[in-house]
């Protein structure tokens, strides 16, 4: 079956057609844990092996980078993904006592 394209006329006699909208991607959200004095930093491996997937290497480096810089960027993720690994790893670290920090920044 064929279809027809729509073309509008200007004032010059030329045929237009309609412009493509293209949907822009929702933007990404960093997911950050912060430093503290209180969380072990084996506990800060085990989070990011369970919630963002890492290996074991990869999460000793993002754990290092919270422990020495302050902070450490575990993810970029839309919006409701984000907010939910968020909520999970502040759930998670206080049903096990612990007071990290794990928030969600405009990347």
């Amino acid at each position: 079956m064929a279809t027809r394209k729509q073309t509008f006329p200007n004032s010059d006699g030329l045929a237009l057609e309609p412009e493509r909208q293209r949907a822009k991607p929702p933007p990404l959200y960093k997911v950050v844990l912060l430093n503290d004095d209180y969380t072990p930093m084996d506990f800060v491996v085990v989070v990011l092996e369970k919630f963002f997937r890492m290996s074991r290497e990869r999460a000793t480096i993002v754990m290092l980078n919270v422990h020495r810089q302050g902070r450490g960027v575990c993810g970029v993720f839309p919006r409701d993904l984000a907010a939910t690994k968020v909520e999970q790893v502040s759930a998670f670290a206080r049903r096990h006592g612990h007071p990290l920090a794990c928030v969600m920044e405009e990347n």
